[in-house]
């Protein structure tokens, strides 16, 4: 009898030792798909931060051609309407330290003609004369009277490669207030989310900045520039 007692005793041990193990395997599963879940909540936003800002440089090409029989007389008529363009620039309030010349390009109009087809002068020069300047308007203004050189001579040359061109260059000055309207932007799109689900926002688990664009407000007003920036932030949810 005392040893089926022993027996019974060490089963009863060991059922309720492994019924221990059971419940506390249990309790740690639960626990861990608890923590498991809780990592899992979180809320994926972004955030957009956006302004209208006027252009601070101007690049203005200003193109034309000259031609002539000989070298030295089509040099010479680049010169002179090289200076004409440079008198109209100067009297439009531009700086000498505004006006660029650039080295004209010269072509040989009779090398690939034959015959009837020869063109009347025999060497074509394209020359271009840039403004770089801030005085944004003062380009704007100067656009609308470039008939001025026409009338005085200058062929202009109008086409898309020698198009003004409107730069903001002061990105670094506005891009750490843009971020923290991006970041505040996407932090009201997180909390707007936690109190139509019923929870709460936490720390922020995971961020990214996405790149600055810069593009015309429109393609009529090229010298105002929307200029844009994207965060995505996860948040965790509590």
């Amino acid at each position: 009898m005392a040893g089926v007692a022993r027996v019974s005793s060490g089963s009863v041990l060991a059922a309720v030792l492994l019924a221990g193990a059971l419940v506390f395997i249990g309790f740690s599963l639960k626990t861990g798909l608890l923590e498991f879940r809780g990592a899992d909540r979180i809320v994926s936003v972004k955030g957009l931060a956006e302004r209208e800002l006027p252009a601070d440089l101007a690049l203005w090409p200003i193109n034309f051609s000259v031609a002539g029989d000989s070298l030295d007389r089509l040099q010479a008529d680049v010169e002179y309407q090289q200076g004409l363009v440079r008198s109209f620039l100067l009297l439009k309030g531009f700086e000498e330290q505004d006006i660029q010349l650039s080295m004209p390009k010269i072509v040989d109009q009779h090398a690939n003609s034959y015959g009837a087809n020869l063109p009347p002068e025999r060497y074509r020069a394209e020359v271009t004369v840039l403004v770089r300047t801030a005085d944004v308007n003062g380009v704007k203004a100067g656009m609308q009277t470039v008939g001025e050189l026409v009338k005085s001579g200058v062929a202009l040359t109008q086409s898309y490669e020698f198009q003004p061109t409107f730069l903001f260059t002061q990105l670094d000055s506005i891009k750490p207030d843009m971020i923290a309207d991006a970041t505040r932007d996407a932090r009201a799109a997180a909390d707007q989310f936690a109190r139509d689900s019923g929870t709460s926002v936490g720390a922020i688990r995971r961020a990214s900045q996405g790149y600055f664009s810069i593009d015309d407000v429109d393609p009529f007003t090229p010298e105002i520039k929307r200029i844009r920036v994207v965060t995505n932030i996860d948040y965790s949810l509590e």
